[in-house]
């Protein structure tokens, strides 16, 4: 069987950026990607997102990604350039193969996927959070006669046409929604803790500043603080301006249980409801390195920097803060893989 240097699994912005930087080093590396097309997560999104920076803000290393017709890049637009960036530099890709397992043996790892087995020296795992949608366990959350579907599931309001919606979660998936929802039917926010909403001027470019600051400070022992910038904090996005425009961000506390047509709020009123949104979040996935034996009950990994502490030769890449400052976004991403990179060519010389 051929034994790769490197085998990057996924195929989203994480692995093309490591893809980048991986074209000068003399490495025979793949990358096994389960989509069937470039694109990553952004191909399941919903129809209206944007991200939330300007195109110039919102660049993977060497191309930048062209200017938007609006003020914050499209998902078509998104799609677009992360499909040409994959044709640009002619990135070692193989569309349409699920990694399952991975494990090691002395040196090398050997992954298990639907399209047989692969070997390498080095793993980069990139898969991200998309597929490991998170629902909390709610009491009677079987119970709902009605729709329920995460985030991760929605594509646009139209479905959902004068039904009664209830949208839960505090974050910017939820606010988004719930904007757009909101002009077609009726709908209420739940959410377990009172949103916080960044000043109208505050985008993905000073959140990414503020993370490459503490980046700085930490790396030289200083104290930062920026409780004003908190990511997960809700970005004021056109659509998420006109809902408060309109007096639909406003929220309810969270409930105490679904009963079979809605919920039960805190001081026991029912509720009825045609549809439930979940807008809770996502977990890692990383299941396909449980043969591994570093997971975390939480899908996490223990890291230094992006390289696990646990299992040579093995990096993620993407994953958010415990894989680099900003590593989930676009232009963050970049430092990243570039740290990585380096590390594997280290690594594989030993």
């Amino acid at each position: 069987m051929e034994v790769f240097d490197l085998i990057i699994i996924g195929g989203g912005q994480s692995a093309l950026a490591c893809g980048y930087f991986l074209r000068r080093a003399d490495l025979k590396y793949i990358i096994l990607d389960d989509q069937q097309q470039g694109g990553g997560a952004w191909q399941h999104t919903w129809d209206s997102l944007t991200l939330f920076s300007p195109a110039e803000y919102s660049s993977l290393p060497g191309r930048m990604m062209p200017k938007s017709k609006n003020e914050f890049p499209s998902r078509q637009e998104v799609l677009d350039y992360l499909s040409a960036y994959q044709k640009r530099y002619d990135l070692s890709i193989q569309h349409g193969i699920k990694v399952t397992n991975v494990q090691k043996e002395g040196a090398i790892f050997t992954l298990t996927t639907n399209r047989g087995d692969y070997q390498s020296r080095a793993v980069i795992s990139s898969t991200g959070t998309f597929q490991k949608p998170f629902i909390p366990d709610v009491p009677g959350n079987d119970l709902f006669k009605g729709e329920q579907l995460h985030s991760a599931h929605y594509k646009n309001a139209d479905p959902f046409r004068n039904k009664t919606v209830l949208i839960v979660g505090a974050g910017n998936s939820g606010a988004q929604i719930l904007s757009e929802v909101s002009k077609v039917t009726k709908t209420v926010w739940s959410c377990q803790n009172e949103p916080e909403f960044l000043p109208d001027d505050v985008d993905g470019r000073v959140l990414f500043d503020v993370a490459s600051a503490k980046y700085h400070a930490m790396k030289e022992g200083k104290e930062f603080t920026a409780s004003q910038y908190n990511v997960g904090n809700i970005v004021m996005v056109p659509t998420v301006k006109d809902a408060r425009k309109r007096g639909v961000l406003k929220t309810r506390e969270t409930f105490k249980a679904i009963y079979e047509e809605g919920v039960v709020w805190q001081d026991g009123i029912r509720q009825p409801f045609d549809v439930i949104i979940w807008c809770t979040g996502f977990g890692f996935a990383t299941d396909h390195l449980k043969g591994l034996g570093v997971l975390k009950e939480n899908g996490k990994i223990d890291c230094q920097g992006t390289k696990s502490a646990d299992a040579a030769g093995l990096w993620l890449v993407g994953y958010g803060s415990f894989t680099g400052f900003a590593s989930a976004t676009l232009i963050g991403v970049g430092r990243s893989a570039r740290q990585t990179v380096n590390e594997i060519i280290e690594y594989l010389k030993i």
